[in-house]
């Protein structure tokens, strides 16, 4: 596999000249396209900030990063934008479905300025929510599903510009233990299928559906170890430590 992500010595510092907060203290790291990996660490550690960085929702401080070998921090606010529309495919926590919009609406939005045929929209839209197994909900509207039918939908709208990654940041944080079990597999399935997955949360039998875990306390990586296939398949079969 190749390198889809190098991280060389990364810092993130906020605020001004009179008060500076730093969060990250020089990490480094490669992620190979089509890995599965998560991003683990407690409240504060510096995870979803460092994803924000990998997404380019944010620049670093200090450091380089290369996506796909092209150093992120040369580029400018509409190359960011554009690698935010057409490389990775956002999944959170708080689902962010719009109220009163069908599925098939909702997984559309991320190709509303996308030079495309509608009809050609509809069809990418409705093979995203193919693969999420929520054909049969295409026209519900988003308030007529329960809490994992709408974190497929959000999946569904990571998939449908066929980004390079996926982030899911906390993905079954508002889901019970079944629906969450559900959602992680699907995860799981579609990096079978080749994506490459960067999963951030806090909880470690969450963490170890992925194959490989960066742990991260107070801005530092303090491991980054492989998951045992006995661990994580007890993950993926729901039977919790």
């Amino acid at each position: 596999m190749s390198v889809l992500i190098e991280v060389k010595n990364l810092t993130k510092v906020y605020g001004n000249d009179e008060v500076q907060t730093p969060v990250l203290h020089g990490l480094s790291f490669t992620i190979k396209a089509g890995e599965f990996v998560s991003i683990m660490g407690p409240s504060g550690s510096g995870k979803s900030t460092l994803m924000h960085i990998l997404g380019f929702l944010d620049r670093l401080t200090t450091g380089q990063y290369y996506f796909a070998g092209k150093d992120v921090s040369q580029l400018t606010e509409d190359e960011l934008a554009f690698m935010r529309s057409n490389k990775v495919g956002f999944v959170f926590q708080q689902f962010n479905l719009l109220p009163k919009t069908t599925v098939l609406q909702n997984v559309r939005l991320p190709l509303l300025y996308v030079e495309m045929s509608e009809s050609a929209k509809d069809q990418l839209a409705e093979q995203a929510v193919k693969e999420v197994g929520l054909s049969h909900r295409l026209n519900y509207y988003s308030n007529q599903l329960s809490g994992g039918e709408k974190q497929r939908v959000a999946i569904a709208r990571a998939l449908v510009n066929n980004p390079s990654v996926i982030f899911a940041d906390e993905p079954t944080g508002n889901l019970d233990s079944k629906s969450g079990i559900q959602i992680m597999q699907l995860l799981d399935r579609l990096n079978e299928l080749g994506k490459t997955v960067i999963l951030v949360t806090h909880e470690t039998n969450t963490a170890e559906h992925a194959r490989r875990i960066l742990r991260i306390r107070d801005g530092l990586i303090e491991a980054d170890q492989a998951v045992s296939e006995v661990n994580r398949q007890a993950a993926l079969a729901g039977q919790l430590k």
